[in-house]
């Protein structure tokens, strides 16, 4: 990476962190919230609507961010919120003819009702951060969602997480690292929540399974996709390496998050199973290898997609990649004690900041073309929020320069 530009202002400032987390608190507040349920998904970059359908990862990542706006502002308004969000995902995401939650919803429809793990992965995730703020009705659906994903996904062969399955439960052949990524991150929270033991325990051999096991068959690199005796397959979706949840290459903002949740399952560590040493040296060399390779030269960003061969596959500049980029790399710098994780963060808020963060209305723009010109209006267009992946680089940065935020229960 090319040295920064000196900021005006620290980025490694409790002040400054507070300040991004409540502009895009505020925007998405004004914006996104529909009093007749759930959550609106998709905004045009002035906050008005464009698409009133409804997405299950969408519905419940606006549960977690309205969990952590109510730890940041201690505002009541957002718990409601947390709440109301909730009550959407169980009245109308979910579907007692099959015991599942639907992906997608049209006027309150069901248009697609395939099962996916991912999508049961933000349920956990949402219910263990409305419980963790004191919504107390959330308990009894953390375990419930985590039964179903036991029951639908989980194979004891492979110590890991199917990917999609049929209303009906029939699973697809299909077998996907980002699933199990998300499911980590879930039971890591649902542990920190409600101190349940097993949840820990199921994160930490996901975490290992993935990060060593799988890692080891392409050159320590985390590849997305496998078949169903989790043997990699080079070639699925290779020439749709744009799709939304299974784009082909290996995937720097993925490499990063799992360090990320490696560093975070540190700190569990007198609870952990095995032996804890090897999560941080692990954390920091996929940081390592990932950031030299992924970062554009030329035009400042961390690209999406890396081919096997090191090439850029796909070089468009995705915020979510920044934004979690940026969060490890608070995390090493904290960890290890060495500078260089601490100006990689600065250069990637630098970055951010110059080009994906929307300084006049809050929120981050979606996606960049390589020289970070603009695709369109839309933000964030097909079901992405720009709420979620932001939000958790700030709770994990503040972390980072010792002003967690506060747990409200």
């Amino acid at each position: 990476m090319t040295s920064a530009t000196t900021p005006t202002a620290s980025f490694r400032t409790p002040a400054f962190l507070h300040q991004r987390l409540q502009r895009d608190i505020d925007f998405f507040t004004k914006h996104a919230f529909d009093p007749a349920g759930g959550f609106f998904h998709y905004l045009n970059d002035d906050g008005s609507v464009y698409d009133t359908s409804r997405h299950l990862v969408n519905s419940t990542r606006m549960v977690f961010c309205h969990a952590l706006a109510y730890r940041a502002t201690g505002k009541e308004t957002h718990r409601e919120a947390v709440r109301h969000g909730l009550k959407f995902l169980q009245e109308q995401h979910w579907q007692p003819s099959y015991g599942g939650y639907a992906w997608v919803l049209k006027d309150g429809v069901p248009v697609d009702t395939t099962q996916h793990c991912y999508g049961l992965a933000f349920v956990l995730l949402a219910y263990a951060h409305a419980y963790d703020i004191g919504v107390e009705e959330a308990r009894t659906h953390i375990d419930a969602t985590f039964d179903h994903m036991e029951k639908l996904f989980w194979s004891e062969q492979h110590g890991l997480y199917a990917d999609e399955a049929t209303p009906e439960g029939v699973v697809s052949s299909y077998r996907g690292q980002n699933a199990n990524m998300h499911s980590c991150e879930a039971l890591l929270a649902a542990y920190e929540a409600t101190g349940d033991i097993r949840f820990l325990h199921r994160a930490e051999r996901l975490a290992r399974n993935i990060t060593v096991r799988q890692a080891a068959l392409a050159n320590g690199w985390i590849w997305e996709h496998y078949a169903a005796d989790w043997k990699i397959d080079w070639e699925y979706n290779k020439h749709d390496n744009t799709n939304m949840f299974r784009p082909w290459g290996y995937q720097p903002g993925h490499m990063t998050e799992w360090s990320k949740l490696l560093l975070i399952l540190e700190r569990h560590a007198e609870h952990l199973q095995d032996d804890a040493s090897w999560l941080a040296p692990r954390a920091r060399a996929l940081f390592d290898v990932t950031i030299p390779v992924a970062w554009d030269e030329e035009n400042g960003g961390l690209f999406y997609s890396i081919a096997p061969d090191n090439s850029v596959c796909d070089g468009d500049k995705y915020f979510w990649v920044q934004a979690e980029s940026l969060a490890t790399a608070a995390l090493l710098a904290q960890r290890t004690g060495e500078a260089i994780y601490w100006e990689v963060y600065d250069q990637l808020w630098y970055y951010s900041m110059q080009h994906l963060i929307d300084q006049e209305r809050g929120g981050w723009y979606r996606i960049l073309q390589r020289d970070n010109t603009r695709y369109g209006p839309e933000k964030p267009p097909h079901g992405k929020t720009d709420f979620y992946h932001p939000l958790g680089a700030y709770l994990e940065s503040l972390n980072a320069v010792g002003a967690p935020l506060p747990k409200k229960r």
